[in-house]
C-alpha cells in the first residue's frame, strides 16, 4: 500500500474520529496512532479495523526507504554517481537507468515505493 493509499484510507476510515479525539495532535504517524489507539473505545468499526493497516503499511514503507542505501549503494556510486549519504538525491537515476541496477536494488526501490 503506497503512503497515498495509507493516508486515504486513514482519512476515509477515520477523518471523523480524528477530527473528534485528535484535534491538535502532530499529524506525523507515530503521534496520530497514539491519539487513536488512545481513544479505541470511541472508534467507528471501520477505523479500528483500516488504522493499524494503514500504520503498519506506512512503517514498512519508512523502513523500505531506509533500505534502498544499503542495498543499492553500489548502483549509487558507480551507475549515478552519488553518494550513499545523500541517497534521495540518485532516486531518478536508480527509477530511470534500469540498466546496471541489480534484483536487489530495484526491489528496494520497489517496496520502498519510488517506482
Amino acid at each position: 500500500m503506497s503512503f497515498g493509499d495509507s493516508i486515504g484510507l486513514l482519512a476515509k476510515s477515520c477523518g471523523a474520529e480524528i477530527v473528534a479525539n485528535c484535534r491538535g495532535v502532530n499529524p506525523d504517524s507515530t503521534r496520530l496512532k497514539e491519539c487513536l489507539s488512545r481513544n479505541r473505545d470511541v472508534l467507528s468499526q471501520q477505523c479500528q479495523s483500516d488504522y493499524l493497516g494503514a500504520f503498519d503499511a506506512i512503517q514498512k514503507r519508512v523502513a523500505a526507504r531506509v533500505t534502498v542505501a544499503n542495498a543499492c549503494q553500489r548502483e549509487i556510486i558507480k551507475v549515478c554517481g552519488g553518494s550513499t549519504k545523500e541517497t534521495s538525491k540518485s532516486i531518478p537515476c536508480l527509477v530511470s537507468t534500469p540498466k546496471g541496477i541489480s534484483n536487489n536494488c530495484l526491489k528496494a526501490v520497489d517496496d520502498a515505493g519510488y517506482r
